[in-house]
């Protein structure tokens, strides 16, 4: 960001009358309400696909009276919640019940400024965009212990801890399988580590350091899946028992807060995934033709990762809560750290050799 606006300062002498420091804030306002705009369009496509893909998994049509085969679905529903009453319980912690699912919203929104959606187009190119996102992205279990909190309500007090627990467990082996990534790249950035995948797809972090990077990949978008309360880890949200979890007391708005976040946040572990083991921006054979369109094929890999996603809900049953620790404790995290020594023997050979 700060190289655009003096690229953009170089090319028109009138904007050195004005300060520096305003012109940053600019351009970072502007660049946060085209990823802002940007995401909540996103996430209105994937609660029409979502519910399209349970559909026609479960041998119906799903939306189809709202626009041509429900198009406008979406559309609806965010004029129903922004329509309907805020109702806040009385014997709530206000200050905390009102702005919990802000900082749940935030942490997920946050991430995208290092996310590269092609050479040139990224926000902010820090040297730490891993780092970054895992710190960042971790906000999302603070507001969500505010909200369990705050609502005054033992059920969503219960989904709140069980998401803390959760979130926690999973954050090590989604640490440790990015490493298998981030080794090779030999940097932190995610720009970095898209450049070093560059050639074909035979060069993508999936297919090199075999089989340690496929399997790194598959660590990382299992326990991702928990770190975002999809099934089958969506204990926190667990309805047969806790009602609607964390979120049971809220409505309107601050519901639609909840949901905005984990949407986003499944489209960012999909470009997560594309960056550090699906070549990026990079079209799999004759990336150079296809150039021009490295945005395009880096938004579709993304959502095709999210559909995988939502094809496990409506495939897999949800798991105990002794099931998920396990899973996470006892099958992850030694295979994460198996991967890791694995791509660090396997590049000391190369270089060895």
């Amino acid at each position: 960001m700060r190289n655009f606006v003096d690229q953009l300062v170089n090319n028109y002498e009138f904007l050195e009358t004005f300060p520096r420091p305003l012109l940053y804030l600019i351009a970072m306002v502007a660049a946060s309400a085209i990823i802002l705009g940007f995401i909540a369009i996103l996430v209105m496509f994937f609660v029409w696909l979502e519910r399209k893909v349970a559909g026609h998994m479960q041998d119906r049509y799903g939306p189809m009276e709202v626009g041509r085969h429900g198009w406008l679905q979406s559309i609806a529903d965010g004029i129903k919640l922004f329509l309907k009453e805020d109702i806040i319980p009385a014997l709530a912690d206000k200050p905390l019940f009102v702005i919990a699912p802000i900082i749940v919203f935030v942490g997920a929104f946050s991430a995208f400024v290092v996310v590269p959606f092609s050479e040139n187009l990224i926000v902010a190119d820090l040297n730490i965009g891993i780092f970054y996102i895992l710190a960042v992205s971790s906000l999302t279990v603070i507001g969500i212990i505010m909200a369990g909190w705050s609502s005054n309500n033992k059920w969503a007090l219960y989904g709140a801890m069980r998401s803390a627990a959760q979130i926690i467990s999973y954050e090590i082996p989604v640490g440790i399988a990015l490493l298998a990534a981030v080794l090779p790249a030999g940097s932190l950035s995610m720009r970095d580590i898209v450049l070093a995948q560059s050639g074909g797809f035979w060069n993508w972090f999936i297919f090199r350091n075999p089989p340690f990077g496929f399997v790194a990949c598959i660590i990382y978008f299992v326990a991702a899946l928990a770190e975002v309360n999809r099934t089958p880890f969506d204990i926190p949200e667990a309805e047969s028992e806790l009602v609607a979890g964390y979120h049971t007391e809220y409505s309107g708005m601050r519901f639609a807060f909840f949901f905005l976040a984990e949407y986003a946040n499944m489209f960012l572990v999909g470009t997560i995934v594309t960056t550090l083991f699906l070549g990026g921006w990079e079209f799999p054979i004759f990336p150079s033709a296809f150039a021009f369109l490295n945005p395009i094929i880096f938004v579709l890999k993304g959502i095709a990762l999210v559909f995988v996603m939502m094809w496990l809900r409506w495939t897999l049953p949800r798991l105990r809560v002794d099931q998920l620790m396990y899973v996470s404790w006892k099958v992850l995290l030694p295979f994460a750290f198996a991967c890791l020594f694995g791509v660090s023997a396997w590049m000391l050979l190369l270089h060895s050799a």
